[in-house]
């Protein structure tokens, strides 16, 4: 038999991840899609409009791929438009104001390779490699919160690290 406490939990749960669905399927069709990104490495800071009138400004994509390059090496890739509209949808769900902590954008195969030599816990196939992934943080907003917002969209993988939260646009998978 199911507790009352076990019940709330799971109601409460329930609640929470079909407010997400709700919001994704809303957040689908927005006119404007914005950022406001500070790459934690460089010191960098970007507030941009991305996407407006059911289209992508090429221009302010590029300040993003620039934000999002590798720290280490500098090299720049485009960064997935999926992947970004994620991040956006996760900020637009929190009625997030303020900056987007970006920890890792684009990876290069040298920095990864470091990392993995660091023993950091880091995949060789990382899709940071591809331009696929994002790891961010909200200054005050819980990993916990953030991870299942990022969840809630089935749009991704979705990992919790200690500080941070990584999204990436393959495959539906959960860490």
């Amino acid at each position: 038999m199911i507790g009352r406490r076990s019940f709330l939990r799971a109601a409460a749960m329930l609640a929470f991840f079909s407010t997400g669905m709700i919001r994704s399927a809303l957040a689908a069709p927005l006119r404007e899609r914005s950022l406001s990104l500070f790459n934690i490495h460089t010191g960098e800071s970007l507030n941009t409009v991305y996407h407006t009138a059911g289209s992508y400004d090429e221009e302010a994509l590029k300040g993003i791929y620039r934000l999002l390059r590798c720290h280490y090496t500098d090299e720049m890739v485009p960064i997935s438009t999926d992947v970004l509209d994620l991040l956006c949808d996760i900020k637009n769900a929190l009625d997030w104001k303020g900056q987007i902590a970006i920890i890792s954008g684009y990876r290069s195969p040298r920095y990864n390779e470091l990392l993995i030599a660091a023993r950091k816990k880091v995949s060789r196939d990382s899709l940071h490699l591809q331009g696929r992934a994002i790891d961010f943080s909200l200054e005050g907003v819980s990993t916990r919160t953030l991870s299942g917002i990022a969840r809630s969209f089935v749009a991704g993988g979705v990992g919790r690290y200690p500080g941070f939260v990584h999204i990436d646009d393959g495959r539906v998978r959960y860490w």
